[in-house]
């Protein structure tokens, strides 16, 4: 990546902390990752997106900022790319999964808040992430008290704005959430200069809709009896969704859609016959957090469905298409809000959604992943695991942060898990 410095030095980058990062990702990528056995073929662009992670996109940004666009990065499912993208900006989603941020966010935050949101400011405030230096602005959202307070700290360091998502879904929180879609579009016509069109908006929910619906084939190949792809592999390629060029992602994975779907007629399986499918709820996972599906695939499990917001949540569902502004953005509220995330209250949707998917996906056992401190999916798994056992349904949490300590004893509870569904089947 040494091509790259000179662009990283003009993004106000600490490079000698930077090189510390960038010296522990192949490594970790190549255990995780290129040690797999009969992956597909297409996996190979994903490859190239990881290597050039901090290379190839981020000088993709900067043409498009020495040529007056902007870039906005958020934190979270609920900022809405449409009215990013229909004013001729980028979006891209920030990461907050590596455990070497942590420490710069334990300056400014407490030791005992969630590790997502300590790393998400400690890779602002230490100037080690080109993501976070290529946005001219970012977008917070009160999905949690824990962010809520974190943005205010975030702002003293970059421009931010806050997007304030409702926590219950009445018709009042609907008014609400319209309004805070109409304030979020204002600024972004503001700070691009742009007017956000009903013909660019029509164009943008097209475009973000096909990023949708690529990844609902994707995801379509793991209901399958033949698993064509592995868990982490599909995980990947979800968290790639979030930064990379969408008119480029959705070639890049119809095509690996294409070898998936060619596979199972073929009957080319990554796992052994009868391995336990595993679907995974709870947190998201960000870049480069891939702790869990790694520890779940090489102990005798196979993830072939993910219910969270680096999974199903980001894409399940479309934007219906509309014809004037206020349609639009009425379609628009619709979509974001029916996401099912466990900042509301109530949640029953949620919990639909996890024993829909677990038939949907054919799935044999359900693990609830929670990171520290992440007190709403903590409390939630109560109400979870209540239904599930209900439904007959197996089901383990499993609480840990990005370190590997950990990993030995989480280990030893799944494999016993998957022997216990073994036994059950």
């Amino acid at each position: 990546m040494a091509d790259y410095r000179k662009l990283w030095e003009s993004l106000d980058m600490d490079l000698e902390k930077h090189d510390q990062l960038c010296a522990v990702l192949p490594e970790f990528y190549g255990d995780i990752y290129l040690s797999q056995e009969n992956r597909p073929e297409g996996m190979n662009y994903y490859n190239f997106v990881v290597s050039e992670i901090h290379g190839f996109r981020i000088q993709e940004l900067a043409e498009h900022r020495k040529k007056g666009g902007k870039v906005f990065g958020s934190f979270c499912i609920y900022v809405p790319d449409e009215l990013i993208v229909a004013a001729g900006a980028i979006g891209v989603g920030l990461c907050g999964g590596s455990d070497f941020w942590i420490p710069d966010g334990e300056k400014v935050l407490p030791r005992n808040i969630c590790p997502l949101i300590k790393a998400s400011v400690g890779a602002k405030i230490s100037g080690t992430c080109p993501y976070f230096q290529s946005a001219d602005i970012l977008v917070g959202e009160t999905t949690c008290d824990g962010k809520k307070k974190a943005w205010e700290i975030l702002g003293k360091y970059t421009p931010i704005h806050v997007m304030d998502l409702p926590q219950m879904k009445r018709g009042k929180d609907k008014i609400h959430w319209i309004d805070e879609l109409k304030i979020f579009k204002d600024l972004v016509e503001k700070m691009t200069g742009n007017e956000i069109t009903e013909e660019k908006l029509k164009e943008a929910v097209k475009l973000i809709n096909e990023k949708r619906r690529v990844l609902q084939r994707l995801y379509n190949t793991r209901k399958s009896e033949v698993l064509p792809i592995s868990g982490k592999d599909a995980l990947l390629i979800t968290q790639i969704a979030f930064y990379d060029d969408p008119k480029r992602f959705i070639e890049k994975t119809s095509e690996l859609c294409e070898e998936l779907e060619d596979r199972i007629k073929k009957g080319i399986s990554v796992f052994e016959e009868n391995t336990p499918r595993i679907l995974v709820t709870g947190t998201p996972m960000a870049i480069p957090n891939w702790k869990l599906h790694h520890i779940i695939e090489t102990s005798g499990g196979a993830v072939v469905c993910e219910e969270t917001c680096t999974g199903i949540r980001y894409f399940e569902r479309l934007v219906k298409e509309a014809e004037s502004i206020e349609e639009q953005m009425e379609a628009i509220a619709d979509r974001y809000l029916s996401i099912n995330c466990a900042c509301f209250t109530p949640n029953d949707g949620r919990i639909e959604d996890i024993i829909r998917l677990y038939k949907e996906y054919k799935a044999d056992g359900v693990v609830y992943y929670n990171l520290p401190f992440c007190h709403t999916y903590a409390v939630e798994y109560n109400k979870v695991k209540e239904a599930l056992d209900n439904e007959g349904i197996p089901v383990i949490m499993i609480e840990s942060d990005y370190s590997l300590q950990d990993v030995g004893q989480i280990k030893t509870r799944l494999e016993a898990f998957f022997e216990m569904i073994k036994t059950s089947k």
